[in-house]
């Protein structure tokens, strides 16, 4: 009985999937990907993974996309593969989830010319935090880097989940803010370049969706911004 529960809630997510993408008008703001790749680089986009739904509703197909092994996870590859995605299962941890060999498997699908997005403060968060897996898959992949938001006119957030995850609702418009281009520095650590992401990411989320950005032990980085 479970497997078949479970069997109709992926097929109901997949039909979800390809409405939003039917349905929804998706406007890129700030989008430098095609000049990254003319330039000959690949590119990696990391959301929170509260965004996920709209990322990969506006993510070009073929877009690699790391998901959880458990049974919630599997619910979700056929939305991915609807939408022409490439699901590799796994967490972007390591030990026994997957996280290691999955992240590995990502790596080799970006050097193989492909794009890919990860939720890096996922599967369990803290939320709006920059785990180390998201790092490493850049600096392992020598490749660019965008943060990407993506916010919906109208959507159902989830409060009570570690991440208050966001349900864009069909008929929706889908605006996506990106970050500027980054990649790790020479002599630059991956601790460094972590935390160097963080920033990118706070202000971000700050700026386009503060009732919504996390609380964070820094001041209002915009602020600071402004002071400098």
């Amino acid at each position: 009985m479970k497997r078949l529960l479970t069997k109709f809630a992926a097929i109901i997510l997949g039909v979800y999937g390809v409405t939003l993408r039917v349905t929804c008008r998706v406007h890129l703001h700030h989008d430098k990907r095609d000049e990254v790749t003319r330039k000959g680089y690949r590119y990696v986009f990391g959301t929170g993974h509260a965004y996920q739904i709209g990322g990969l509703v506006s993510a070009d197909p073929g877009t690699g996309a790391m998901v959880s092994r458990s049974r919630d996870g599997g619910m979700v590859v056929p939305m991915l593969k609807w939408c022409g995605h490439v699901a590799i299962r796994g967490s972007s941890g390591t030990g026994k989830k997957g996280g290691g060999p999955a992240l590995q498997a990502l790596i080799k699908h970006v050097n193989a010319g492909n794009a890919a997005m990860l939720a890096f403060d996922g599967p369990r968060g803290p939320r709006g935090q920059v785990q180390r897996g998201f790092a490493m898959l850049a600096s392992k992949t020598n490749s660019a880097v965008f943060f990407a938001l993506a916010l919906p006119s109208r959507r159902l957030i989830l409060r009570k989940t570690w991440d208050r995850f966001q349900i864009p609702l069909p008929f929706s418009r889908i605006d996506v803010y990106f970050s500027e281009p980054l990649a790790i520095a020479p002599q630059e650590t991956l601790e460094q370049f972590q935390g160097r992401l963080q920033l990118v990411w706070d202000e971000l989320e700050l700026r386009y969706d503060p009732s919504e950005a996390s609380p964070t032990p820094k001041t209002n980085l915009l602020d600071q911004k402004s002071a400098a």
